[in-house]
This record gives C-alpha cells, structure tokens and sequence, in this order.
C-alpha cells in the first residue's frame, strides 16, 4: 500500500463525513434546544449505531465478491455519486444554485420544533425521531462512501472507516463546544473537493475493473484529480459566465 493510494481515500470519507455531519449536527442542535437534550442525543446515538451495524455488516461482505466486479460496480456508482456533488459545488460556486445556509436551516428546524410543542415530559417521541431520522439520512450517505471506497481496493476498508471516524469525532466535538450550526464552515468548497476526490476515485476504480493499466499504478489517481479539478473550475468559469449574461439579457 503506498501513500499514493491511502491518502486519498481517508481525505475523501473525511471531508464527505465532515460534510453531511455538519448538516446533521444543524438539526440535532435544534430539536435539543427546543425539545430538549434528551431526545435529540438518544435519537442520534440510536441512528450512529444503526449506520455502525451497516458498515460492519456489509463491509466484510465484499470481501466475498471478486474484486474486479466490485471496482466496476463500486467505481461507477461512485463515479455517479461524486459527479452528483460535484456538479452542485459547480452551480453554486458560478452563482447559479444558492450557496447551503446552515444558519437558516437551524431557523427553519427550531421553527418547525416549537410549532411540534414544548419540551417533553419523559421520553420525547417527536425530538428521537427528528434526531434520529436526520442522522439517519446524512449518515447513509457517508455509510455508502465508506463502504465504496473501501471496497475498492485491498487494505482500504480501515483507512476509509478511520477518515469518517476521524471526522465524526470533529463535528461532535464542535457541536458540544459551538452548540450552534457550523455556519463558518466551507460546506461548498468541501463539497466541490469531495466531488472531485470521488469521481476520480470511481474513474480510477472502473478502469482497474476493466483491465485498463493505469501509468504509474496508484499515482494515476493523483493525476485524475487533477484532472476533475481542472475540468470542475473551467466549469465553474462557464457557468458563471452563462449566468452572467442572462442576468443582463433580462
């Protein structure tokens, strides 16, 4: 295993983590602050087990698939997945999409608790199922990248698993001392290198599948995340442009 080879694989399951915690993190902040700690801790350790089940389950798993099926089965659903961020990084950085408001989805979620009732008596159904149900939903997410890019390649499963870990122990840490939505965090640019870093992951991994020999092994990754980047800013520089002209055509 070279560094080549590791590196990109727990920087992407970090930042994708760090990405889709931050959401969940905004929600969970509110229904505690408003239906009370209780429930909202409960209904998000409750959903962390459930996704720990899944990876632990699913992830050993593979291992009985041969690896050249899983790389192009893997590699272009992850291809599809990073392109799908990407192209939303993409829209907002060239003004096209609306940069994500954290703060303002926090307003909308304390809103939306306070118009649920008051703090609970006891057991608070409504504050577990808020927490535990965005958890949940962000939460699949970073299941699937781990599992994806651990399966494709031998040795990778740990790495991955220790960048998503790594990052939910960032986002908890910063939620207990902010208790309030991580606003200040670079959430698009995150995901604009996530995208780039999963695409290339999935590019790499189908032509591996396919029997393509890559130049320089490994290193080719490096190569192709170059390579989306340039692509995703000259994009970005499109977009922007095009957008541009609309606005003064109207």
């Amino acid at each position: 295993m070279t560094w080549a080879h590791v590196a990109p694989a727990v920087t992407a399951a970090f930042l994708a983590s760090i990405v889709e915690g931050v959401e969940a993190l905004t929600v969970v902040l509110a229904v505690g602050s408003v239906r009370g700690w209780r429930g909202a801790l409960t209904g998000a350790g409750a959903a962390l087990a459930v996704l720990l089940a899944l990876v632990a389950i699913f992830g050993p798993a593979l291992a009985l698939v041969p690896l050249g099926l899983i790389q192009i089965i893997v590699g272009t659903l992850l291809l599809l997945f990073g392109m799908r961020w990407l192209r939303k990084a993409i829209l907002r950085a060239a003004g096209v999409l609306a940069l994500h408001d954290e703060e303002a989805a926090f307003a909308n979620q304390t809103q939306a608790m306070h118009a649920s009732g008051g703090r609970a008596v006891g057991f608070d159904r409504v504050g577990f199922a808020a927490a535990f149900q965005i958890t949940m939903l962000e939460g699949v997410e970073v299941v699937f990248i781990v599992i994806a890019v651990g399966a494709g390649g031998v040795g990778l499963m740990a790495p991955a698993a220790l960048g998503a870990a790594a990052a939910l122990l960032v986002v908890v840490l910063l939620g207990a001392i902010v208790r309030k939505p991580l606003s200040r965090v670079p959430e698009n640019q995150l995901k604009f290198l996530v995208g780039v870093l999963l695409s290339a992951f999935g590019a790499f991994w189908v032509g591996e599948g396919i029997g393509l020999e890559w130049p320089g092994d490994d290193w080719s990754i490096l190569a192709l995340v170059l390579g989306f980047f340039g692509t995703a800013m000259l994009c970005v520089q499109v977009c922007g442009r095009a957008a541009r002209q609309r606005l003064a055509r109207s």
